[in-house]
């Protein structure tokens, strides 16, 4: 099966529909899947909801959507640097699910491997359990989270080959593989297409059999919070 595309937009055509589940790769500014989130505000798709770790900023990443009004809800664990989405949920425009962070990557873990539902200790005696199945276990109370099963997902690798087989780099691997997993159909952008068989069997993160569309193309890589220290004198 042919994976390759020629751009964003062509390997989202016919994918998209108004009130979709899209789980989004990336952490803060690293990893994102800026090109398809491009293609996604110029389709004009909206009522989205979003599973991201966070929203990106105001003007990249995520914060494009937010700024057209096509998102409905985030499902997120940081709302932090994107003063957009503070005031759309604020303002009650916006709704929010809150996950803790290792919450978020195991509910798109377990979606991606037919796990509906699994207990953890996280969120225990705090408004993340209200309303959610409690449960002791070895004298321990846990609470249930729920997979989370996509409609598409939409990730960032930093290279992979013709199949799908990809590898990321350092911070972008944290929720990129998890929430390729979880989409019934994953589109994937890299910045290096290699030819199959080239990668390492053993550095690869994520098997192609995930990956169902792939484009390559050239990425901003931005710093999210830039720190300096004044240069020594000579």
């Amino acid at each position: 099966m042919q994976k390759v595309y020629g751009s964003a937009k062509d390997a989202l055509d016919g994918l998209l529909s108004d009130g979709m589940l899209i789980a989004a790769g990336g952490f803060g500014l690293c990893g994102i899947p800026e090109l398809l989130i491009d293609a996604l505000v110029e389709s004009g798709v909206k009522d989205l909801t979003i599973a991201s770790n966070n929203a990106g900023v105001d003007g990249f990443g995520l914060g494009k959507l937010l700024e057209t009004r096509q998102i409905k809800k985030m499902m997120s664990s940081y709302v932090g640097e994107n003063a957009e989405f503070m005031r759309q949920y604020l303002s009650g425009e916006l709704e929010l699910e809150f996950n803790p962070q290792g919450t978020l990557a195991e509910r798109m873990r377990a979606g991606g491997a037919g796990i509906p539902g699994f207990y953890t200790k996280t969120g225990v005696g705090t408004v993340i359990a209200d309303g959610k199945d409690q449960r002791d276990f070895n004298g321990e109370t846990y609470i249930m989270e729920e997979g989370i099963f996509a409609d598409l997902s939409i990730v960032k690798a930093w290279k992979a080959d013709e199949t799908g087989n990809a590898v990321f780099r350092k911070t972008a691997r944290n929720f990129n593989p998890p929430a390729a997993m979880c989409g019934k159909i994953c589109v994937m952008e890299v910045e290096e297409i290699v030819p199959t068989g080239s990668l390492d069997p053993d550095s690869i993160h994520l098997p192609g059999v995930y990956v169902h569309r792939l484009i390559q193309g050239a990425h901003e890589k931005r710093i999210e919070q830039r720190t300096t220290r004044p240069r020594p004198a000579a």
